[in-house]
């Protein structure tokens, strides 16, 4: 979070209380205003006031701190910088740029410590618009090539409009360079940089919300064909400690088909968040084989932090990702996890002397969730460009107990929810995604473009899929009482299709060189090849075809590593293979059956 560099003496602190600090008020202030707290200057913001005294939360360790010491207004609300330079970065749940502190002051971070959010080099700028057009709020005034991945659209701020007096010639310029002059209608002058503020807690601008109907490709076949989540559409991923959440978002980051990826590591354990880094320092994006962190801005805000600073991150995060839409950018916001940071919420409740509600959390926890995914959606900009923010927000519930109140409450504001099941990640079936607690609310809206970009009986597939894996569920609970054997021959195919389904397209494995991306066109090729060898069997046990039979033209084993041994350009195979098993297992009928 960047401060503010001018501030006066509104207040002096009284009482202190972690990261909850009371000021007895000398000068102006309001509420959701950032100040600075102290001698050392803590980033703070002012969430209560009440007869001359200032409640404040602060998003630092407070240790040290003591009554007596000056209370700081800025006279602003708590806000980002926005401009480029943002990719490629790290920072903490303040803005603050951890790569270009750890070089200052070493690896921990120094109470008040400060940098500059946006490095201080100069960018090549190229206009887009000329001297005497007439500009609104989101409109380009020129473009900067911030990576080789991304192209940073500079955009007219939204308070500003009229008549461009001047505007800078192609060349290189710093961030707070005046590169253009705006004549409002008034005749007030505005000069315009390179750098946009603003409020994290107010949502950005557009000019309309669009149905989400293009579905964000994940590459991850249980996902993107049993539980599709849109572009512009929010998910929730629930599951206990060790099911595989954070190895699930960091494939969709890796994988997924978004133009710019927020990962915020929310209240996450700092060696973990330090291994994400680390790792993602060292991928490779595959759509275009440059450094995937040249499209991607991490916010780590880990365990070790200050409490009231997971709330911030969340906020500036999706602050970060709304802007980038705003140039008309698909954006993936990551979230993990969105429970650490209803905690730190349950913390500073609890210091603030609030009503509890159920298991401690503050009345207004549902509210808080509700305000963070509504964010997310697919829009048109007031630019005029089509862009979007989608969500993915993991929750850890204690015990892996989906009814406590942050899996409740997220539950019901998102559309998308991946169920991650121990069961399943002890049986090493990874993603670990329960395909029957699992569910989507996007697969109607996203049907028509699986049919015209890979086959029009795509929901019939899936649908058929899915009915399958559900008579197979009812029978696996008959099977622990009497045994497979003793189930009549085409119930006992149906767990065998069922267990094509399972192993050969559900899991999936996210280190494998071909199976780690699965193709939309690879998806249904898989799809199909299960579905009508399933469809063709059943036909061919009803006239009197041994299940032994079709055993011996069908090696389950091998049908079950495909997925790891045709790769995505090569789809052809399967379709092939498709063709020659249905004719052998159809040439089991006997003659005078199909007669």
């Amino acid at each position: 979070m960047t401060h503010s560099k001018e501030s006066t003496r509104t207040g002096t602190l009284i009482w202190i209380s972690g990261p909850v600090v009371k000021a007895r008020i000398s000068g102006p202030i309001s509420v959701l205003e950032q100040v600075h707290v102290g001698e050392a200057r803590l980033a703070g913001e002012v969430i209560g006031l009440n007869h001359g005294l200032a409640t404040i939360q602060v998003y630092e360790e407070t240790n040290g701190l003591r009554p007596g010491e000056p209370l700081c207004g800025t006279g602003a609300p708590l806000s980002v910088m926005l401009g480029p330079g943002l990719l490629a970065n790290i920072y903490d749940g303040l803005q603050r740029p951890l790569a270009v502190i750890r070089d200052q002051q070493g690896i921990y971070l120094r109470h008040g410590s400060q940098a500059e959010a946006l490095p201080s080099k100069k960018w090549n700028f190229t206009p887009r618009a000329r001297a005497g057009d007439l500009v609104h709020p989101g409109s380009v005034l020129g473009v900067v090539p911030e990576t080789q991945l991304i192209e940073h659209r500079v955009l007219i701020p939204i308070a500003v409009e009229g008549k461009l007096i001047d505007i800078a010639r192609q060349g290189d310029y710093a961030v707070h360079d005046v590169l253009a002059t705006v004549e409002d209608a008034g005749g007030a002058r505005h000069p315009l940089t390179m750098v946009d503020r603003w409020a994290v807690r107010t949502e950005r601008p557009v000019q309309e919300r669009l149905e989400p109907s293009r579905p964000l490709i994940t590459g991850q076949r249980v996902l993107d064909t049993f539980e599709p989540l849109a572009k512009g559409g929010t998910a929730a991923m629930p599951g206990p400690f060790g099911a595989g959440k954070t190895m699930l978002q960091q494939a969709l980051v890796k994988w997924c088909d978004a133009d710019v990826i927020i990962y915020v590591g929310c209240g996450e354990r700092g060696n973990e968040m330090a291994e994400v880094v680390n790792e993602f320092q060292r991928l490779t994006d595959p759509s275009s084989g440059r450094p995937l962190m040249e499209r991607t801005i991490f916010v780590a805000n880990t365990s070790n932090m200050p409490v009231a600073a997971r709330e911030a991150s969340i906020y500036s995060a999706t602050t970060i990702a709304e802007y980038y839409r705003d140039q008309g950018y698909a954006v993936a916001l990551m979230a993990d996890s969105t429970s650490r940071w209803a905690e730190a919420l349950r913390e500073i409740s609890g210091r603030l002397e609030e009503m509890p509600t159920e298991e401690g959390f503050p009345a207004y926890l549902p509210s808080r969730i509700a305000a963070f995914y509504e964010r997310a959606g697919r829009v048109r900009t007031l630019g005029g460009n089509e862009g979007s923010v989608t969500m993915v927000g993991s929750v850890s519930p204690p015990g892996g107990d989906f009814t406590e109140p942050v899996t409740q409450y997220t539950q019901r504001f998102t559309r998308a929810f991946w169920a991650l099941d121990r069961a399943l990640a002890n049986a090493r079936h990874y993603p670990a995604i329960n395909w029957q607690t699992s569910y989507s609310l996007y697969v109607n809206t996203v049907a028509a473009w699986w049919a015209k970009e890979t086959a029009p009986d795509w929901q019939a597939l899936r649908s058929t899929a899915a009915q399958v894996l559900e008579q197979a569920s009812r029978l696996d609970q008959l099977v622990q009482l009497v045994g497979a054997q003793a189930l009549p021959e085409r119930q006992r195919w149906i767990l065998d299709a069922a267990r094509l389904f399972k192993e050969g397209f559900l899991q999936q494995n996210v280190v494998h060189p071909i199976d780690a991306y699965c193709a939309p066109a690879k998806q249904v090729a898989l799809l199909r090849l299960f579905v009508e060898l399933y469809q063709v069997g059943q036909q061919v046990i009803e006239s009197g075809t041994p299940l032994a039979r079709i055993h011996q033209v069908l090696d389950i084993r091998r049908l079950v590593q495909i997925k790891e041994t045709v790769p995505n350009d090569q789809v052809d195979q399967i379709t092939q293979l498709l063709s020659e098993l249905k004719a052998r297992v159809n040439a089991l009928v006997p003659a005078e059956r199909k007669a």
